[in-house]
């Protein structure tokens, strides 16, 4: 999942929907600045059945848990199904960024996927979003009209690559269902 603009709001609306045995991993990046302090996995614990952590790099991706990337970070999925970081440049001028989740979580996951683009107030997601679907994946965003900052979701919408366009509220029973159904 990837967010930017209006974010934490998104998030805790998903993740308080999903039920404590939701058997999938969740890795999200919300869009915040390097010198941040990594607050957003207590801040996300607090409306979430699942475990919800900051991970550590090379830290396996295990189902039912939340992983936060850190402030400064990209965080990335490496073939052996664990969490990896970078500092390579940012995208869209961010880092986290939520193309780089999706490009390596797309190559390790495939058909496997499922990808959540939210609000925000730039492009980044938009390729990733792409990518997931030309692999199989399964790709929502949430509408523009429930967004707080559209350009996110827009940006993905406009690749024709999303298999949903949700409403804020209907994303994490939607998931629930899809996944956990």
């Amino acid at each position: 999942m990837g967010a930017s603009w209006g974010g934490l709001n998104a998030y805790t609306q998903i993740l308080a929907a999903l039920p404590a045995d939701f058997p999938a991993a969740i890795l999200l990046v919300q869009h915040q600045h390097a010198s941040s302090e990594n607050r957003l996995p207590w801040l996300l614990g607090r409306y979430c059945k699942l475990p919800v952590v900051a991970p550590e790099d090379k830290e396996p991706v295990l189902p039912g848990h939340v992983y936060v990337a850190p402030p400064g970070f990209h965080m990335l999925v490496e073939q052996g199904e664990t969490v990896a970081f970078s500092v390579a440049r940012p995208v869209h001028y961010s880092r986290p960024s939520v193309d780089e989740l999706f490009f390596s979580a797309g190559v390790v996951y495939g058909d496997r996927l499922a990808a959540v683009i939210l609000t925000g107030a730039n492009e980044d997601g938009a390729a990733g979003i792409e990518y997931i679907h030309r692999r199989g994946g399964f790709t929502i965003a949430q509408s523009p009209v429930s967004s707080e900052a559209p350009t996110m979701p827009e940006s993905a919408i406009k690749t024709g690559a999303v298999s949903r366009v949700l409403d804020l509220e209907q994303i994490g029973p939607y998931l629930a269902e899809k996944v956990a159904g």
